[in-house]
Parts: C-alpha cells; structure tokens; sequence
C-alpha cells in the first residue's frame, strides 16, 4: 500500500528538521554506501515522538484500513505502537475509540503475569508497528506471536519505505523487502513516506539539491518501482 499522499512530504521534511534523516555517504545494514540514512531512534523527545505518533496514525486511518489493536515488537516497536495508540484516540475520525495495544518481551518473565507480552490481550485484526522493514525478522516474529493469540494480522505500519532490493550487486532480488513481506503474510504494508518521498522533497529544496543526483543513482541501481 502506498504511503499516504497527504502527510508524506511533511513527514520527510518534519524528518529532515530533527535529523532523523540524513544525506551523505553512510554504509548501512547490507553493507553498501547509501546517500541517505534514516535513523527513527532520533525521535527522542516527548514533542518529536507526539508528532511523529500522529504521522502513523495519520496514515493507518487514511489507508481505510478495518483493524481493532496495535502491536509493537520489541524494542523499538513498544513506544511506536504505545504513542500511536494515544494519537488514534486523540483523532477526531476515530469518534474518542480507545484502540488497545500490547507489545512483546525478548525473553519471558518468570514472576508477576509472566509470559513474554504486556498489554491488551490479542484479539481481532490486529497492526503491527516498526519503524522500517529491513530483512523482514521482526514481522515474522509479530506474526507468529499474533496468530499464536487466536489473531489476525492486519497490516504493517512504518515510517519509511526505503523501496530497495536487497543481495550483492550480481543477484539483487525481485523484489524490496517491504514487497516481500506483503506476499509472504497476505498484507498490506503501510507506510507514512518512501523513498519517492524523499526524491520529491529534495526536487523542491534547493539546500538539499546536491544530493539528490546521488539518492537518483542509488534508486535507479538498487530500487523498485511503484
């Protein structure tokens, strides 16, 4: 599913102003030299994380989307889906809704409720919330935990869509890892903005023109359209 076409060039911007998002020269999770890094853990202030919770929630309801709970997997997930939570019943579209939201533990708690989740039990459709989808372990995991709970999954919600295909250079795959995880779980992955996002903004922001031949270069090598 597309990023939402209201709030996406917002979000890059709101992105670039707290540093979240960066050009340059950076080598990343797969080893290569991106023109661009999106670190969403520099969302780290009450003010930045409000904003940046009502973004998600933004783009779950402007996706139409029929879903009943949160989930955020651990760890950065946790205070996505907590934050996200409370801009969703903050929302005038959600009618004062309280939408329920649970996350999971590393390892299990032997003491108190034990077990390894905390929060709403969970039931119904259900969202998962990250930041990015990198090699898609986190959504496998969120998976199973979900329908181990007699759930269903519904979606999964991040901020960024980075649209790359992943493998060295002579056997990159099909498809990027956001497209993979679609077809493999049967949902819709929802996004806030993408890298198509990121070329618009910098087309219209003469201090950051000087990079945009290179984040081109990188999406005509590494990309996938659409």
């Amino acid at each position: 599913m597309t990023a939402s076409s209201v709030s996406s060039v917002d979000f890059v911007r709101f992105a670039l102003e707290q540093g979240v998002l960066r050009f340059g020269s950076f080598k990343v999770k797969s080893g290569r030299l991106s023109p661009y890094f999106f670190n969403a853990g520099l969302f780290n202030d009450g003010a930045s994380v409000g904003r940046l919770a009502r973004f998600y929630a933004g783009a779950l309801l402007d996706s139409g989307l029929r879903f009943d709970m949160l989930f955020g997997p651990a760890y950065k997930g946790i205070p996505l889906a907590t934050a996200t939570a409370v801009a969703l019943a903050a929302d005038p579209r959600t009618d004062g809704r309280a939408v329920p939201f649970a996350y999971n533990r590393k390892e299990a708690k032997d003491h108190g409720e034990g077990g390894t989740l905390v929060g709403a039990p969970l039931a119904g459709k259900v969202v998962i919330i990250d930041d990015v989808i990198t090699a898609g372990t986190s959504v496998r995991e969120s998976v199973d935990i979900i329908r181990a709970a007699g759930a269903e999954p519904a979606a999964v919600l991040i901020a960024l869509d980075r649209m790359e295909r992943a493998g060295p250079d002579d056997a990159l795959s099909e498809h990027s890892a956001v497209q993979d995880v679609s077809r493999t779980y049967g949902i819709p992955v929802i996004s806030i903005a993408s890298l198509t996002d990121i070329l618009a903004l910098l087309q219209d922001a003469p201090a950051f023109a000087e990079h945009g031949q290179a984040v081109l270069e990188y999406r005509n090598r590494y990309g996938v359209r659409g």
